[in-house]
């Protein structure tokens, strides 16, 4: 072997090699190939991890929201990422909700709270409170939400 060089990503490695029959140079790219755990729903099918529809679920949640797409192709990669750290051949989909819901909270907190509402199954609006009122303790320092500002801010405008 002569040289070897990982991708920006990590994901792959360029090798330039020798024969050493010929002596001719040529250059192999080697993949790393990590199996995903297959996913367990709730209703005990098993399927595999599809990570489209893991981009499906972050692109609903924020749904016309200041997000980049540079910032979902992270918190998607940071899932999957996860994902092949917990080394588990088999992960329940509940726990992959909970990955995502930890990348929305630091990309926003809207989308976060859209996401909470259909994952958890909201029933009223008191869960929707109750939710907030979890992430508002989560975040010292914040103070209040800006989807609490805007929406009193909205709120008093209508009634003017």
């Amino acid at each position: 072997m002569i040289d070897s060089r990982v991708s920006e990503d990590g994901a792959t490695i360029r090798r330039r090699r020798g024969c050493e029959a010929c002596g001719e140079r040529f250059s192999t790219l080697e993949t790393i190939e990590l199996k995903l755990p297959v996913i367990v729903k709730s209703d005990g099918r098993r399927e595999a991890f599809d990570a489209r529809k893991l981009r499906v679920g972050f692109d609903r949640a924020l749904q016309k929201r200041p997000v980049s797409e540079e910032q979902v192709e992270a918190a998607v990669r940071a899932v999957v990422h996860r994902l092949r750290m917990t080394a588990e051949r088999e992960l329940p989909a509940r726990r992959i909700g909970e990955f995502v819901m930890d990348e929305l909270r630091k990309l926003d907190h809207v989308g976060y709270v859209r996401f909470a509402s259909v994952y958890r199954s909201f029933e009223d609006v008191a869960d929707f409170r109750e939710e907030l009122d979890r992430l508002e303790r989560d975040l010292p320092g914040e103070g209040q939400l800006p989807l609490l500002a805007e929406g009193a801010a909205a709120s008093k405008g209508a009634r003017k």
